[in-house]
Protein backbone atom coordinates (compact mmCIF):
# COMPACT_ATOMS: atom_id res chain seq x y z
CA UNK A 1 0.00 0.00 0.00
CA UNK A 2 1.22 3.65 -1.17
CA UNK A 3 2.40 4.89 2.12
CA UNK A 4 1.87 8.60 3.05
CA UNK A 5 4.22 11.52 4.73
CA UNK A 6 2.96 14.37 6.40
CA UNK A 7 4.98 17.27 4.91
CA UNK A 8 6.20 19.23 7.73
CA UNK A 9 3.37 18.17 9.73
CA UNK A 10 1.17 18.86 7.69
CA UNK A 11 1.77 22.62 6.36
CA UNK A 12 -2.07 23.00 5.07
CA UNK A 13 -3.47 21.67 8.30
CA UNK A 14 -1.50 23.10 10.97
CA UNK A 15 0.87 25.52 9.89
CA UNK A 16 4.74 25.21 8.70
CA UNK A 17 7.03 22.78 10.93
CA UNK A 18 4.34 23.71 13.73
CA UNK A 19 4.11 21.36 17.18
CA UNK A 20 0.73 20.88 16.98
CA UNK A 21 1.30 19.98 13.49
CA UNK A 22 3.89 17.15 14.63
CA UNK A 23 1.55 15.96 17.30
CA UNK A 24 -1.35 15.91 15.55
CA UNK A 25 0.42 13.72 12.99
CA UNK A 26 1.82 10.88 15.39
CA UNK A 27 -1.54 10.57 16.34
CA UNK A 28 -2.71 10.12 12.60
CA UNK A 29 -2.93 6.20 11.07
CA UNK A 30 0.29 7.40 8.69
CA UNK A 31 3.31 6.24 8.24
CA UNK A 32 5.58 8.71 7.80
CA UNK A 33 6.20 12.31 8.76
CA UNK A 34 8.75 14.47 7.06
CA UNK A 35 10.28 17.40 8.10
CA UNK A 36 13.85 19.25 7.82
CA UNK A 37 16.50 20.18 9.60
CA UNK A 38 19.41 22.92 10.24
CA UNK A 39 22.00 24.20 12.65
CA UNK A 40 22.47 26.44 15.05
CA UNK A 41 25.35 29.03 15.65
CA UNK A 42 25.60 27.69 19.08
CA UNK A 43 25.33 23.88 17.82
CA UNK A 44 21.43 22.55 18.09
CA UNK A 45 19.52 21.19 15.72
CA UNK A 46 16.07 22.68 14.76
CA UNK A 47 13.22 21.84 12.65
CA UNK A 48 12.72 23.99 10.35
CA UNK A 49 11.93 23.94 6.41
CA UNK A 50 14.19 26.92 5.41
CA UNK A 51 17.12 28.25 6.08
CA UNK A 52 16.64 31.46 7.06
CA UNK A 53 13.30 32.45 9.39
CA UNK A 54 12.26 34.88 7.05
CA UNK A 55 9.41 33.33 5.23
CA UNK A 56 7.64 31.99 7.97
CA UNK A 57 8.10 33.65 10.97
CA UNK A 58 7.46 36.75 12.93
CA UNK A 59 11.65 37.44 12.98
CA UNK A 60 14.46 37.21 10.38
CA UNK A 61 17.74 35.85 9.71
CA UNK A 62 19.92 32.42 9.05
CA UNK A 63 19.48 29.57 11.31
CA UNK A 64 22.76 28.81 11.47
CA UNK A 65 23.78 32.24 12.57
CA UNK A 66 21.08 32.49 15.42
CA UNK A 67 21.12 30.93 19.06
CA UNK A 68 18.80 27.94 19.91
CA UNK A 69 17.10 30.43 21.81
CA UNK A 70 16.40 33.11 19.07
CA UNK A 71 15.09 30.83 17.03
CA UNK A 72 13.06 29.29 19.96
CA UNK A 73 11.68 32.94 20.20
CA UNK A 74 10.20 33.40 16.66
CA UNK A 75 6.65 32.69 16.15
CA UNK A 76 5.66 30.29 13.35
CA UNK A 77 3.34 31.87 10.96
CA UNK A 78 -0.52 30.77 10.95
CA UNK A 79 0.31 28.71 14.26
CA UNK A 80 -1.22 30.50 16.76
CA UNK A 81 1.96 31.77 18.51
CA UNK A 82 4.02 28.04 18.20
CA UNK A 83 7.74 28.60 18.13
CA UNK A 84 10.19 26.03 16.42
CA UNK A 85 11.55 22.93 17.92
CA UNK A 86 14.27 21.04 18.48
CA UNK A 87 14.93 17.68 16.61
CA UNK A 88 15.07 16.17 20.20
CA UNK A 89 11.82 17.58 20.30
CA UNK A 90 10.88 16.61 17.35
CA UNK A 91 11.88 12.83 18.60
CA UNK A 92 10.01 13.07 21.47
CA UNK A 93 6.54 13.70 19.85
CA UNK A 94 7.37 10.84 18.14
CA UNK A 95 9.12 7.99 20.69
CA UNK A 96 5.47 6.01 21.15
CA UNK A 97 3.99 7.03 18.11
CA UNK A 98 4.15 4.28 14.87
CA UNK A 99 4.28 6.82 12.59
CA UNK A 100 8.05 6.91 11.18
CA UNK A 101 10.51 10.03 10.74
CA UNK A 102 11.58 11.00 7.30
CA UNK A 103 14.07 13.90 7.89
CA UNK A 104 15.55 16.26 5.13
CA UNK A 105 19.13 16.99 5.65
CA UNK A 106 18.44 21.05 4.34
CA UNK A 107 21.50 23.30 2.83
CA UNK A 108 22.80 26.63 4.14
CA UNK A 109 20.85 29.73 3.24
CA UNK A 110 23.57 29.74 0.40
CA UNK A 111 22.37 26.25 -1.24
CA UNK A 112 25.40 24.56 -0.37
CA UNK A 113 25.22 22.16 2.65
CA UNK A 114 26.85 22.52 6.11
CA UNK A 115 29.97 21.83 6.70
CA UNK A 116 30.19 18.15 9.00
CA UNK A 117 26.08 18.43 9.61
CA UNK A 118 25.25 15.26 8.76
CA UNK A 119 27.15 13.33 11.57
CA UNK A 120 25.62 15.23 14.05
CA UNK A 121 22.24 14.34 12.75
CA UNK A 122 22.72 11.02 12.58
CA UNK A 123 24.40 11.05 16.30
CA UNK A 124 21.76 12.84 17.75
CA UNK A 125 18.84 10.66 16.41
CA UNK A 126 21.25 7.60 17.34
CA UNK A 127 21.36 9.26 21.26
CA UNK A 128 17.06 9.76 20.98
CA UNK A 129 17.17 6.22 20.04
CA UNK A 130 15.53 7.27 16.96
CA UNK A 131 17.61 6.52 13.83
CA UNK A 132 16.33 2.89 13.40
CA UNK A 133 12.98 4.82 12.97
CA UNK A 134 14.61 7.14 10.35
CA UNK A 135 15.02 7.62 6.38
CA UNK A 136 16.63 10.17 5.06
CA UNK A 137 16.22 12.71 1.95
CA UNK A 138 17.65 15.75 0.54
CA UNK A 139 17.94 17.40 -3.09
CA UNK A 140 21.71 17.26 -2.87
CA UNK A 141 23.42 14.31 -3.58
CA UNK A 142 26.58 15.32 -2.04
CA UNK A 143 24.38 14.93 0.70
CA UNK A 144 23.41 11.77 0.29
CA UNK A 145 27.04 10.09 -0.32
CA UNK A 146 27.40 12.03 3.31
CA UNK A 147 24.81 10.10 4.49
CA UNK A 148 25.80 6.43 2.85
CA UNK A 149 29.16 6.82 5.18
CA UNK A 150 27.38 8.24 8.52
CA UNK A 151 24.46 5.44 8.40
CA UNK A 152 23.05 2.56 6.34
CA UNK A 153 19.70 4.06 6.95
CA UNK A 154 17.24 4.08 3.34
CA UNK A 155 18.32 7.68 1.22
CA UNK A 156 15.98 9.32 -0.76
CA UNK A 157 17.02 11.42 -3.73
CA UNK A 158 14.76 14.48 -4.14
CA UNK A 159 15.11 15.56 -8.35
CA UNK A 160 13.58 18.32 -8.84
CA UNK A 161 11.65 19.19 -11.68
CA UNK A 162 14.87 21.24 -13.74
CA UNK A 163 16.91 18.56 -13.16
CA UNK A 164 15.13 16.19 -14.44
CA UNK A 165 13.93 18.16 -17.34
CA UNK A 166 17.59 19.00 -17.97
CA UNK A 167 19.22 15.48 -17.22
CA UNK A 168 16.46 13.28 -18.23
CA UNK A 169 14.97 10.20 -16.88
CA UNK A 170 18.29 7.86 -18.20
CA UNK A 171 20.45 10.18 -16.66
CA UNK A 172 18.83 10.49 -13.01
CA UNK A 173 18.83 6.86 -13.08
CA UNK A 174 22.04 6.37 -13.90
CA UNK A 175 23.35 9.34 -11.01
CA UNK A 176 21.31 7.32 -8.69
CA UNK A 177 23.07 4.09 -9.36
CA UNK A 178 26.15 5.39 -9.57
CA UNK A 179 26.07 6.70 -5.61
CA UNK A 180 24.14 4.16 -4.77
CA UNK A 181 20.84 5.58 -4.14
CA UNK A 182 17.85 3.63 -3.23
CA UNK A 183 15.24 5.15 -3.93
CA UNK A 184 13.98 9.05 -5.84
CA UNK A 185 11.15 11.06 -5.92
CA UNK A 186 9.58 13.92 -8.20
CA UNK A 187 7.22 16.27 -8.23
CA UNK A 188 3.91 14.64 -8.80
CA UNK A 189 3.16 16.96 -11.54
CA UNK A 190 6.03 15.23 -13.21
CA UNK A 191 5.25 12.18 -12.29
CA UNK A 192 3.32 9.29 -14.81
CA UNK A 193 3.24 5.65 -15.03
CA UNK A 194 5.83 5.13 -17.76
CA UNK A 195 8.40 7.03 -15.64
CA UNK A 196 7.74 5.00 -12.52
CA UNK A 197 7.76 2.19 -15.10
CA UNK A 198 11.36 3.01 -16.35
CA UNK A 199 13.08 3.88 -12.79
CA UNK A 200 11.59 0.37 -11.16
CA UNK A 201 12.65 -1.41 -13.89
CA UNK A 202 16.15 0.27 -12.95
CA UNK A 203 15.64 -1.29 -9.50
CA UNK A 204 15.12 1.74 -7.67
CA UNK A 205 12.07 2.73 -5.61
CA UNK A 206 9.96 5.80 -6.82
CA UNK A 207 8.21 8.08 -4.94
CA UNK A 208 6.62 11.54 -5.59
CA UNK A 209 5.96 15.14 -3.09
CA UNK A 210 4.21 17.98 -3.36
CA UNK A 211 0.91 15.87 -3.32
CA UNK A 212 -1.15 18.31 -1.41
CA UNK A 213 -4.19 18.82 -3.94
CA UNK A 214 -7.27 15.71 -3.82
CA UNK A 215 -6.30 15.31 -7.57
CA UNK A 216 -2.81 15.09 -6.75
CA UNK A 217 -2.93 12.83 -4.02
CA UNK A 218 -5.61 10.18 -6.22
CA UNK A 219 -2.94 10.73 -9.13
CA UNK A 220 -0.23 9.54 -6.29
CA UNK A 221 -2.67 6.47 -4.96
CA UNK A 222 -3.44 5.47 -8.42
CA UNK A 223 -0.16 5.38 -9.86
CA UNK A 224 0.63 3.37 -6.37
CA UNK A 225 4.16 5.09 -6.09
CA UNK A 226 6.04 3.48 -2.90
CA UNK A 227 5.37 6.91 -0.77
CA UNK A 228 4.19 10.67 -1.14
CA UNK A 229 4.31 13.61 0.70
CA UNK A 230 1.14 15.58 1.37
CA UNK A 231 0.29 19.08 2.88
CA UNK A 232 -2.90 17.43 3.88
CA UNK A 233 -2.37 14.28 5.78
CA UNK A 234 -6.58 14.01 6.91
CA UNK A 235 -7.30 14.20 3.36
CA UNK A 236 -4.90 11.97 2.31
CA UNK A 237 -6.03 9.58 4.87
CA UNK A 238 -9.34 9.60 3.98
CA UNK A 239 -8.56 9.08 -0.24
CA UNK A 240 -6.12 6.11 0.71
CA UNK A 241 -8.93 4.35 2.73
CA UNK A 242 -11.23 4.93 0.08
CA UNK A 243 -8.58 3.88 -2.97
CA UNK A 244 -8.68 0.61 -0.66
CA UNK A 245 -12.21 0.39 0.42
CA UNK A 246 -13.24 0.60 -3.27
CA UNK A 247 -10.84 -2.13 -4.36
CA UNK A 248 -11.75 -4.39 -1.61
Amino acid sequence: MTRIASHRGGTLEFGDSTPRGFAATAAMPLDEVEFDVHPTADGAIMVHHDATLDRTTDRTGALAALTEAEIRSAAIDYAAGEHPISLSDLCAIFRNSSVDLRCEIKPGADGLPYAGFVPRVVETLEREDMLRRTGFSSFLIATLDELAVASDRPRLWLVSPAVLRQLGPAAVIELARSHAIPEIGVDVDMADAALMEMVQRAGIDFGVWGAHSMIQIDKALHLGVKVFTTDRPSLAIVRRRLLVETAA
